[in-house]
């Protein structure tokens, strides 16, 4: 009886909502896919809002969100995309923590923004651990909840209940709390995304290089988790050439026989034999998550320096934002129901 009201039921299950960590790591040797969140940004974001470490599951919500029926209080954070979330009917705040009561219904509306966003919750949903993770692969069927998405009347189990009694106060208190994101965690989208070349960007002819830095591609319609493809004047080999496969990474860019580019996203396969033209720089992987298909993207060339550069200066603002909420934590934690 105590597990069933410490719960969170779907009453609708939106489009593709997955339970998503970052990553199932030392794997691809097996075949294993790293899957994780497409928005690696959005995803930590939601869990230091909702007082949790960065990498617990989050649920990522695509489009479409489902609606939520809370069976017990918790504490919970949206980021990402803004899909008009309400409570009871009432518009929520994106990037702050929300307080719910038993009975309250998450809901989303239209899309504003964006295509993911991430639900936090303190503490996290009760999930197994497959290889280390939490996030789901739906090709592979594991991972996450029964390793597929979410259904209708599907029950979360959460990890940690808040005290229905500290409700009101911890509403309040949190109200009052200030949240400081600085440059490199605020969403500001870039006109052209930066990708650095790789080591086999010479097999491509000068035109091509050319061409990827100078023009602009549509993301197809066959786009998804797996890989985005782009639609766009062709890049050419200067030759063809049969290439030993290797370990595919995220945000490397293949171009097949037809020229036509794909970015290889969260869950692309573990290795792969097409030539690589370049790599899209890991900070800018989570802006180009949150495109949709018929939306175009352009490409701009950095140096790896600047990329390793930008995503330090990106860790060391996710760690200084986890070090200034950490009376946000305390807080939270106080609020949590004694078992």
């Amino acid at each position: 009886e105590l597990a069933a009201s410490m719960s969170v039921t779907v009453i609708r299950p939106g489009l593709a909502s997955t339970f998503q960590d970052t990553g199932r790591h030392g794997f691809q040797h097996l075949g294993m896919p790293v899957c994780g969140a497409m928005d690696l940004r959005a995803h930590q974001l939601a869990n230091l809002i909702a007082g949790n470490e960065r990498d617990l599951a989050t649920l990522e919500v695509t489009l479409m969100g489902p609606t939520l029926r809370f069976d017990a209080p918790a504490c919970i954070a949206l980021a990402g995309a803004d899909l008009s979330p309400t409570v009871n009917g009432t518009p929520v705040p994106i990037g702050r923590p929300l307080v719910l009561r038993a009975g309250d219904v998450l809901a989303f509306g239209a899309r504003r923004s964006g295509v993911r966003c991430y639900i936090a919750w303190h503490g996290g949903i009760a999930l197994p651990h497959v290889l280390g993770s939490q996030s789901t692969y739906l090709r592979g069927r594991l991972g996450g909840y029964h390793g597929r998405a979410l259904q209708k009347d599907d029950v979360l189990p959460l990890n940690v209940p808040l005290d229905e009694a500290a409700h009101a106060s911890l509403a309040d208190d949190l109200q009052k709390m200030a949240i400081y994101l600085s440059a490199p965690l605020a969403y500001n989208p870039r006109r052209r995304l930066r990708v650095m070349r790789g080591p086999q960007t010479g097999l491509f002819t000068d035109e091509a290089l050319h061409t990827l830095f100078n023009s602009e591609f549509r993301i197809a319609n066959e786009s998804d988790r797996m890989g985005y493809r782009l639609a766009g004047p062709a890049l050419n080999v200067r030759e063809n050439r049969q290439l030993l496969s290797e370990g595919a990474t995220f945000g490397t860019i293949q171009v097949p026989a037809d020229g036509q580019p794909i970015v290889l996203m969260a869950d692309r396969q573990s290795i792969g034999g097409y030539p690589k033209i370049g790599h899209v720089a890991s900070v800018d992987l989570s802006q180009l998550a949150q495109y949709m298909p018929g939306e175009t993207v352009r490409f701009e060339e950095i140096e790896l320096a600047q990329a390793q550069q930008l995503d330090n200066l990106r860790e060391q603002a996710l760690a200084s934002l986890a070090a200034s909420l950490a009376p946000m934590r305390e807080r939270i934690a106080r609020s949590v129901r004694a078992s």
